[in-house]
């Protein structure tokens, strides 16, 4: 009897970008895109193709990478690290807002009430969810402990804690971009089940 061919994964583009004065200028290492990049690898089973920008805090700068990767580097997904609290430098959301066609302000409602269960001060959090195109855009905090927390959740948590990733790979889907697929240790996404392309074990 023949096996069955196990599943192939699409291929996703993904653009990481950092908005950070100190780490645009040499002063310090950038933490957060090798923090986001962490962990998507564990994350997700599909082959990554990856973009990364380093950029100053600087709302014109973010919005033309942002431009940058959605509309020449067709990226499925974009997250965003930094730049997201009311400091007068801290603009990601502007950016990000200026270059969406829709806003999505559930993953912006479910990040701070992620964070609320971490540390108070994730009330001052302004991050926002767009989409440009076919890309699904996301800033995320700054601090790679708080980049895992917000993905990931706390399921263990009473009551759990949902990241945002298990809800990222259905919208990507209603965009029109590939089938994203999650290592369920890690990341259990989430879609109904007329939208699954495998039928669940038995």
């Amino acid at each position: 009897m023949t096996e069955p061919a196990a599943p192939r994964f699409d291929p996703v583009r993904i653009g990481l970008l950092s908005a950070s004065d100190r780490a645009a200028s040499g002063v310090y290492v950038d933490q957060g895109i090798p923090a986001l990049k962490d962990w998507l690898s564990r994350a997700l089973l599909n082959p990554v193709q990856w973009h990364e920008h380093l950029v100053a805090d600087d709302e014109a700068r973010i919005s033309a990478a942002l431009r940058t990767l959605a509309d020449d580097l067709h990226c499925d997904l974009v997250l965003t690290t930094g730049g997201t609290g009311p400091a007068p430098r801290d603009v990601t959301p502007e950016a990000t807002l200026a270059v969406a066609d829709r806003v999505m302000p559930g993953f912006g409602e479910q990040m701070r009430q992620i964070s609320l269960a971490f540390v108070p001060t994730a009330i001052l959090s302004r991050q926002v969810a767009v989409i440009r195109g076919r890309t699904l855009i996301i800033n995320l905090p700054g601090q790679p402990k708080a980049i895992a927390e917000t993905l990931q959740g706390s399921p263990q948590s009473v009551p759990p804690v949902h990241g945002i990733f298990a809800a990222v790979p259905y919208c990507v889907d209603l965009i029109g971009g590939p089938y994203l697929e999650t290592d369920p240790a890690l990341c259990n996404a989430f879609r109904p089940k007329s939208a699954l392309r495998y039928a669940p074990a038995a």
